[in-house]
């Protein structure tokens, strides 16, 4: 009797045999296409900000560093002539001191206090409730703690200085005198990041082994020589990274002191962001004060490089 074969036709997308043909080429590079376009979708609204809010002001604003340019009328270019007045500009050069000693009061107090402030976290206590509070003033508007403090250091209704006033039995005018101005200034500006600061460094200590202390202890060191020769250098990297942050800020600090003491008494608290704006904003002189902010510009990216490299910051001790 015959044997009868059903054949079957094929399915689609199958050779004989039941295997898959082999994938070609064009479905990845449709997928990575599509992902490109997916990319690109998600970064616009950033790259347009950028464009927009950073890349265009600064090239516009070196441009106008070059031209005398007084809002009400076109720039006109004046080549070096701008900066050749900022090089002679007596006011600028105080300015420029001045913004330095309040840099230096501002890192050097402001750090010490902060990796302290951290380490006692790290020992002593873990609480989010306690870290929450600690870095509670960064959260604070400028103005907003500006203007408390001024409250509290106010000669006559202050409670600062009341209590100062009972306890030493000293008078101070912390915004009136030129000789305490810009330590008052550089104390609001340490109490506001001081939290912000100690909560990097916290986290930078969590990337210490337990291990390290352990075998500190085990050969006889104390709590401060582990302090001074095993929690700082490994630190390093997080150290100089807050100190550069701290350094950009400062020398950016405008709105504690147009609060407090608008430059005064007599431009002992004029920083150099005070200036800047009188010129621009008070002259409407915006081309002399694109020199200015232009010449800050590169001092900042200057002492930065310089930071980086003195501190070896893309290096650690922790093998």
């Amino acid at each position: 009797m015959a044997q009868i074969v059903n054949e079957h036709p094929a399915a689609p997308g199958r050779r004989s045999g039941g295997r898959r043909p082999p994938r070609t080429a064009a479905a990845p590079a449709a997928h990575r296409r599509g992902d490109g376009r997916l990319a690109w979708l998600l970064i616009t609204p950033a790259v347009a900000g950028f464009l927009v809010f950073f890349a265009y002001p600064t090239v516009r604003g070196i441009y106008y560093s070059f031209t005398s340019f007084h809002i009400l009328t076109a720039p006109r270019w004046v080549g070096l002539a701008n900066w050749r007045e900022l090089a002679g500009d007596a006011v600028f050069w105080h300015s420029l001191l001045v913004t330095v000693y309040f840099v230096a009061l501002s890192v050097v107090i402001g750090v010490l206090l902060s990796l302290v402030t951290a380490v006692v976290l790290h020992r002593l206590t873990r609480s989010t409730v306690i870290r929450g509070l600690i870095i509670l003033p960064f959260l604070i508007s400028g103005v907003v703690a500006a203007l408390v403090w001024q409250w509290m250091l106010d000669p006559q209704l202050g409670i600062v200085s009341q209590l100062l006033e009972k306890i030493t039995g000293v008078h101070l005018l912390f915004f009136s005198d030129s000789s305490w101005a810009v330590p008052s200034l550089a104390a609001v500006s340490v109490w506001k990041s001081m939290g912000y600061n100690a909560v990097l460094i916290f986290a930078g200590l969590q990337t210490i082994p337990p291990s390290v202390y352990e075998a500190g202890r085990l050969d006889g060191a104390s709590e401060f020589q582990m302090f001074r020769r095993l929690t700082v250098p490994l630190l390093r990297p997080i150290l100089v990274m807050v100190v550069i942050l701290t350094v950009i800020g400062s020398f950016q600090v405008f709105d504690i002191v147009s609060v407090t003491t608008q430059g005064g008494p007599a431009n002992a608290s004029n920083v150099l962001q005070m200036y800047i704006y009188e010129k621009g904003f008070g002259e409407l002189d915006f081309g002399y004060a694109s020199t200015m902010s232009l010449a800050l510009f590169v001092l900042l990216i200057a002492i930065t490089f310089t930071q980086m490299r003195l501190a070896r910051a893309g290096e650690t001790d922790l093998n």
